[in-house]
């Protein structure tokens, strides 16, 4: 008995040895496994403590902790600093900040990526799926209420016959949406409180028209169409918290407004882009962008455009390659926006390739300067072998290059058939190659076939001047076989010093 209780004692002053900040906890190498031992379900940020998305993740995820520890779950939410813990985030993978892991059942191996949004309540609900039924059973009033009052957006299924073919599609539709809670209810006093008068499917969100009926065949595809289509905002603003949910969407065309909320005329120009946004639901996302703030600059930078260019519109399809469209008009009415995006849905608008204009002295140093105007006539003049470095003015890896890149073009200044160029790819766009980060080094030899070779070899004089005198061929891969990162990857890895913490691969993404 002495013994028993002897454990007993240990097991609590071990859970007690895991310091909590904010009902988080803070978990080391140290603690690591006595964590996963006290707390079987644990959702654990991998975090650096100068990483801006990890700062402004914090107080949702502290709410969300503080959320599951009101309702008495047992699921915890943990966080390490992996700057300091570097052997552990060596161990788990972690490359970027914030990285989010989710371990059930106390099992360390195989942890699964959380994929959901940004704010305490994506947090939350997608916990929730993952520890328990893709959809929960109502069975009073009050419970459907809470449903719908604790939630952005909440989906519930009202069916007589619970196993019903439509309320096992909801079922599956379910299992494959994380982020929103869904429930369904036989309850006739549910039904009476909604006004529902027969089986069906409700969306109820607070925001726009406040919630949707499905109307078509009950099947996992249309359903989950039905949810993608409405679970967001007629417009929707980007901010740290909602880029989760515009990237990660099945929407990939995008439409942004950028406008200052301190303009006059603010109220006036969002009513007419949320009027516009009513015909392309499920088809392109209305996004709007403050362009005061500081932290949306590089927002407009990729799209050319600068404060005072404000109010704009720009769209963007975000496949496999992106490409920006312009309206040719700037006015900003339901009428023009709408005539923008038919012309797009119908496939009949022509991407925007942004350029500066050509400087005068683009070729009297000995690396010359490309834009979009003159990219074609240098790099693809079968005469010569061009060697371009696509960089951008803020990329790190960029400004370390440069002195090794002068030096690149000092060495083949004199060359009747070698050029040395770069070009600024935050301000310039061409067809022939699209840049998704930076520094992208390609080489254009000379001759007809408009050929494209990556150069993925070491960065320094020497490695540089043997690519170039074997003709492309030592350091270089067929255009396309680069390992860059994505660009709506979301991780935020250190420009300057690898050593901080992330996976530095030598670019700095787009």
């Amino acid at each position: 008995m002495f013994k028993l209780w002897l454990l007993c004692t240990l097991a609590v002053a071990s859970r007690a040895d895991i310091a909590e900040e904010e009902d988080v906890l803070v978990l080391k190498k140290s603690n690591f496994d006595e964590a996963l031992q006290a707390h079987p379900n644990i959702l654990v940020e991998f975090y650096a403590p100068w990483c801006g998305h990890c700062k402004a993740l914090a107080p949702e995820y502290a709410k969300a902790a503080g959320m599951l520890k009101a309702e008495g779950s047992e699921i915890r939410l943990g966080k390490v600093d992996a700057t300091e813990e570097s052997e552990l985030a060596q161990e788990f993978g972690v490359r970027g900040y914030p990285t989010i892991k989710f371990f059930k059942g106390g099992e360390k191996q195989s942890p699964k990526e959380y994929s959901a949004g940004r704010q305490a309540d994506d947090i939350v609900n997608w916990l929730k799926k993952r520890t328990g039924p893709a959809v929960s059973t109502l069975t009073e009033v009050t419970a459907a209420e809470s449903l719908i009052a604790d939630n952005e957006v909440a989906v519930i299924g009202f069916f007589k016959d619970a196993q019903s073919a439509d309320a096992k599609a909801l079922e599956k539709a379910a299992e494959a949406i994380d982020d929103i809670p869904f429930a369904m209810t036989s309850d006739s006093d549910i039904y009476s409180k909604f006004e529902v008068s027969k089986d069906g499917i409700i969306l109820f969100k607070k925001f726009d028209e406040g919630r949707n009926i499905f109307d078509g065949e009950v099947t996992k595809e249309n359903l989950l169409a039905f949810v993608r289509g409405n679970q967001l905002p007629l417009v929707i603003e980007f901010t740290e918290q909602t880029a989760p949910k515009i990237f990660g969407g099945d929407i990939k065309s995008h439409i942004l407004m950028f406008l200052p909320k301190a303009a006059s005329d603010f109220d006036e120009k969002m009513n007419h882009f949320k009027k516009a946004a009513e015909g392309f639901k499920g088809q392109i996302l209305f996004i709007f962008i403050d362009s005061d703030i500081d932290d949306n600059q590089r927002i407009l930078e990729f799209f050319g455009l600068k404060k005072e260019d404000c109010p704009a519109i720009r769209l963007i399809t975000l496949e496999d390659e992106m490409t920006k469209y312009k309206p040719e008009s700037s006015d900003i009415t339901a009428e023009s926006i709408t005539k923008f995006c038919t012309l797009f849905v119908e496939g009949k608008l022509k991407a925007h390739l942004m350029s500066q204009d050509i400087p005068e002295d683009w070729d009297k140093n000995p690396v010359k300067i490309l834009v979009g105007k003159n990219f074609e006539e240098v790099a693809f003049n079968p005469s010569k072998n061009v060697f371009v470095e696509f960089y951008a003015p803020w990329c790190g890896h960029c400004k370390q290059l440069t002195p090794i890149w002068e030096q690149l073009g000092e060495k083949f200044k004199d060359s009747p058939d070698t050029i040395v160029a770069k070009m600024d790819s935050t301000a310039n766009e061409i067809e022939a190659v699209k840049v998704h980060s930076f520094p992208t080094l390609k080489f254009f030899p000379a001759g007809d076939g408009r050929q494209v070779i990556d150069y993925n070899g070491e960065r320094t004089l020497e490695g540089f001047t043997k690519f170039l005198e074997s003709g492309g061929k030592e350091g270089g891969a067929p255009a396309g076989d680069d390992d860059d990162l994505d660009t709506d990857d979301l991780e935020d890895v250190d420009d300057s010093d690898a050593e901080d913490g992330g996976d530095d691969d030598g670019h700095d993404e787009l």
